[in-house]
């Protein structure tokens, strides 16, 4: 049965596959293909060792959201964002520290690097920058495609690190209800989404910690696809939530994914590899009740023990959710109670817990409470 089903996978990959290459080779003959350009991810990396993650795809043009646009212009880019021209087998020169490499472009236009810096990193900022350039394409070449990817390395006086769900965790987006999310990721731009209150100021207490440098990393794990990469980024931008990367998922047909939990089976993954990548930092993670983030991280706390500081699950009001989660908590308090899950209805019981127990300032608290209350008066 297995085997079968195995089959049936590489089958539906081989197709998928073959129809990307056939369209694109028929928007080539067409001249349908320019212009391009180079779509950088924010990653993470070492010293030793910088992960560098882009996409290269026709460009459609996709304008930075504005207050006042209409829903027609949003509908318009959400559109774009998904209606996506892959380049495959593209080359991309990647210069840091004036040392080159080249990367090929996959099927979807991906590009995924490790890159050895030859010289030891200078550690003064936490994000390292990585020019990006394409020196070839199946398609003719008729401008300089550049880029600038950024690759957070955390400092070795890093206190702790943070991981982070977006959707419903930060922003509001109706996640358990497929009408309310579909309204908001077709219709909504990173302007017209709503952080919850005082989720800014929480975020940057957390960055600040206590050795008050304020650089404690943050990594943002959701299972939003790549195409929204772009709305997330500008999202935090504009609420002034710590930037991280951004690990998102891939759109398409994955062979890992099928017949699996998409949504347990990467974050997992990605959790696992932050964890790896820094082995001597600890981690508070931070999500909601709405999917599977309560079983996903009690799970990284059983593989991790030792690395978890706490868990701050944002209650959706959904009972049933709500119940999981915490008998989800119960049975990690059995467990010998190292790691307490806390379900919070607001954003300052979770700061609340995180003064009491030395993460963050005491004084921070007040500045996240005021801030609820500026959300609030502005939501009136």
């Amino acid at each position: 049965m297995k085997n079968l089903k195995d089959k049936g996978t590489k089958a539906i990959l081989k197709a998928e596959e073959k129809l990307d290459m056939l369209t694109f080779k028929l928007k080539s003959r067409l001249g349908m293909m320019h212009p391009l350009q180079i779509v950088p991810y924010r990653s993470y990396g070492t010293p030793e060792r910088l992960y560098v993650k882009g996409r290269v795809l026709k460009d459609k043009g996709i304008t930075k959201s504005e207050e006042q646009d209409t829903l027609w212009e949003n509908l318009l880019n959400m559109y774009r964002r998904f209606e996506t021209d892959e380049v495959p087998n593209a080359r991309v020169q990647l210069c840091f520290n004036n040392q080159f490499h080249e990367i090929t472009t996959d099927v979807e236009g991906y590009f995924v690097l490790n890159l050895a810096p030859e010289t030891p990193l200078v550690l003064d900022d936490i994000w390292h920058t990585i020019e990006l350039k394409l020196i070839d394409a199946p398609v003719e070449l008729k401008e300089e495609v550049t880029a600038t990817a950024h690759v957070l390395v955390p400092p070795p006086d890093a206190e702790y690190g943070i991981i982070s769900d977006i959707d419903d965790t930060i922003m509001r987006t109706g996640a358990t209800s497929l009408l309310e999310s579909g309204r908001n990721v077709l219709l909504n731009n990173a302007h017209t989404r709503i952080p919850f209150h005082g989720v800014s100021q929480f975020y940057k207490s957390l960055q600040l910690g206590r050795n008050g440098k304020r650089n404690n990393p943050f990594f943002y794990v959701s299972s939003s696809p790549w195409n929204n990469y772009d709305l997330l980024y500008h999202f935090l931008e504009l609420n002034e939530i710590p930037q991280g990367p951004l690990l998102l998922r891939d759109f398409g047909i994955d062979e890992t994914k099928l017949g699996h939990s998409d949504h347990m089976s990467h974050k997992y993954k990605e959790i696992e590899n932050i964890l790896i990548t820094y082995p001597k930092l600890d981690f508070i993670l931070i999500g909601d009740s709405g999917q599977q983030d309560a079983a996903i991280y009690s799970e990284v706390v059983k593989k991790h023990p030792g690395r978890i500081m706490a868990i701050y699950i944002r209650d959706v009001n959904i009972e049933k959710h709500t119940r999981k989660v915490v008998s989800i908590a119960d049975e990690l308090k059995k467990g010998g109670g190292e790691v307490e899950m806390l379900l919070v209805k607001e954003t300052a019981e979770a700061a609340k817990h995180a003064a009491g127990n030395g993460f963050i300032f005491v004084e921070e608290v007040k500045e996240v409470e005021k801030e609820v209350e500026i959300d609030e008066a502005g939501d009136q």
